[in-house]
């Protein structure tokens, strides 16, 4: 009996799930809307020609192009910072019910990082069109899936 005894602390580590490498990351919020290129330029990029993001890290799926429709996204990672990631954006327009897939390789820091993941140029090239719905992923290095959130309609309801 006092050998079971001194066993079950070992037993309920082993029970207990294992710590993933992202329990710290978490989605805040996301925010979608068009943004048209002047909204991206400030005073400072008359100057010296480089786009200023005043601290958020825009990630386009056509780098030279920036009108288009983004997700702003407020992660917070209280875990140490993760190289390797990227987003996985997955939509549904109106013009087809099949999902496109959009990827944005980034490495995450630890704090509260904050990203504008658009779709622009000929990926997105009217600004009266709106999502059906969409879901974004954040991925490790690895291709595991470490956060997820989607719209409203992006899961069918069960029947």
């Amino acid at each position: 009996m006092r050998s079971l005894l001194r066993l079950l602390p070992l037993l309920l580590l082993l029970l207990l799930p294992g710590r993933s490498q992202a329990a710290g990351v978490e989605i805040v919020r996301v925010f979608t809307g068009w943004r048209d290129a002047a909204s991206f330029q400030r005073v400072s990029e008359y100057f010296d020609g480089r786009e200023n993001t005043g601290g958020i890290i825009p990630l386009r799926s056509q780098p030279a192009r920036r009108a288009g429709f983004y997700w702003l996204v407020r992660l917070k990672n209280t875990d140490l910072p993760l190289a390797g990631a990227k987003f996985e954006l997955q939509i549904i327009t109106p013009a087809s019910p099949e999902p496109r897939t959009f990827t944005f390789p980034t490495d995450i820091p630890a704090g509260s990082p904050v990203y504008q993941l658009g779709l622009t140029g000929a990926d997105w090239p009217d600004a009266k069109i709106r999502p059906v719905a969409w879901q974004l992923r954040l991925l490790a290095a690895g291709g595991k899936t470490l956060i997820a959130k989607e719209s409203f309609l992006w899961e069918m309801p069960e029947k």
